[in-house]
C-alpha cells in the first residue's frame, strides 16, 4: 500500500480499537493503542471540579510519549496502525475545559504537537449518537465498573467529532459509516476496507461497508 501509517479515529464506543487489532493482523502491521487507563476519567465523568484539566493533561502527555516513540521506528519497512489521531486530543479539550484551562492546554499542546508524526491516512469511524448510546449501555451491563460518560456527553462528543472531521484536511481521510457494522469485521468486510485504502487519493472519501459503495 502507499499508506504506511494509518490512524483510526471516532468517538467512544465506535470500535476504533477493535478495527485497529483486526487491521494489524490483516496487514501484519505494528499496532499502537491509546492508553485508556487514565486515573482522572471517572472523576471527570462524575463532575469533580478540576478533574477535566487533570484528565486532559494526563492523556496529552501519555499520547505524546507514544508518538515520540513512534518517531524512532522505521515507518517505511512496516505498516503501522494507531487507534487514535494525536490531533483528536483537542476535541476533548474544547469540550471539557474552561477558557483559562484551555489557554494553558493550548500552549502545551502546540509545543508537543511539533514532535508528532502525521499519518498517511486517517480512517474516521462514524455512527449516530443513538447507536453509540446503545453500545455504551450494553457495555455498562457487561461491566458496571467501567468509567463511561452519560448519554448527553456522548451526544455532545459525537457532534464535536463530526464537526472536527467535517473541517479536517491535513491528510487523506476515509469516513466509514459503522452503524450497521458494530464490531463484526469479518474477512470480507476487512478485504473490502483494505481495497478502499488502496484506492484512496487526496481529500475525503465516504464509505458504507454494508453496501460497499463509496462517494467522492
Amino acid at each position: 500500500m502507499d499508506f504506511r501509517y494509518l490512524a483510526i479515529e471516532g468517538p467512544i464506543g465506535v470500535g476504533k480499537t477493535t478495527l485497529a487489532r483486526h487491521l494489524g493482523l490483516r496487514l501484519d502491521a505494528a499496532t499502537i493503542l491509546d492508553e485508556t487507563d487514565n486515573p482522572f476519567i471517572a472523576d471527570l465523568y462524575s463532575g469533580r471540579p478540576g478533574a477535566a484539566f487533570q484528565a486532559q493533561l494526563f492523556s496529552l502527555l501519555a499520547r505524546h510519549r507514544q508518538q515520540s516513540e513512534l518517531r524512532q521506528t522505521d515507518l517505511f519497512n512496516q505498516v503501522t496502525i494507531s487507534d487514535y489521531l494525536f490531533d483528536k486530543d483537542r476535541i476533548y479539550a474544547y469540550l471539557n475545559l474552561d477558557d483559562n484551562e484551555l489557554f494553558i492546554y493550548q500552549r502545551l499542546y502546540d509545543l508537543l504537537a511539533a514532535d508528532v508524526v502525521a499519518p498517511d491516512l486517517v480512517v474516521y469511524l462514524q455512527a449516530p449518537s443513538d447507536v453509540l448510546r446503545q453500545r455504551a449501555r450494553r457495555r455498562r451491563q457487561r461491566d458496571a465498573t467501567a468509567p463511561l460518560p452519560d448519554d448527553e456527553y456522548l451526544g455532545e462528543l459525537n457532534d464535536a467529532y463530526n464537526h472536527f472531521f467535517f473541517h479536517y484536511g491535513d491528510t487523506p481521510l476515509l469516513v466509514v459509516e459503522t452503524s450497521q457494522l458494530a464490531f463484526d469485521w469479518d474477512a470480507a468486510a476487512m478485504d473490502d476496507l483494505v481495497r478502499q485504502f488502496r484506492d484512496m487519493g487526496r481529500g475525503t472519501r465516504y464509505y458504507v461497508p454494508r453496501t460497499g459503495r463509496t462517494s467522492p
